[in-house]
């Protein structure tokens, strides 16, 4: 569950942007971008944490039309809360120990990370939002 967690956001921004044309200019490791998004006691942690991110290239951003960058932007929260869950499903279907457990949480941590960030005003589902009513 670690490892979706700091690489799969960065990687689904730049795998669905590359697809819609938008390029990178480079990659950074740091906490993240959202950190309103979380409660208090989880936010200090989450600024801090490894996560790997991207950032674009900006005249590929200008060119790329609002849907582009909307996809792009939803694209790593959206890889965050679904492939863990997947995840879990899977591990739970093929009978693991302890995966049912582990899937009721990873369903209420997927749901707490959609929820934050569709709440966030700074968080990648506003800047979405953004991208589309411009």
């Amino acid at each position: 569950m670690a490892l979706p967690l700091f690489l799969l956001p960065g990687i689904a921004h730049w795998a669905v942007g590359r697809l819609l044309g938008i390029r990178f200019a480079f990659y950074t490791i740091g906490g993240t971008g959202n950190p309103e998004g979380y409660p208090a006691g989880m936010r200090w942690v989450f600024e801090h944490l490894p996560f790997f991110s991207v950032q674009t290239d900006r005249p590929s951003m200008q060119k790329a039309s609002p849907k582009a960058k909307a996809f792009m932007w939803s694209a790593g929260v959206t890889s965050s809360a679904v492939v863990p869950t997947l995840s879990t499903v899977w591990a739970w279907r093929a009978g693991i120990p302890g995966s049912k457990l582990f899937l009721i949480f990873a369903v209420f941590w997927a749901i707490g990370t959609l929820s934050s960030n569709w709440r966030s005003q700074t968080g990648d589902y506003a800047k979405a939002r953004r991208a589309l009513h411009r």
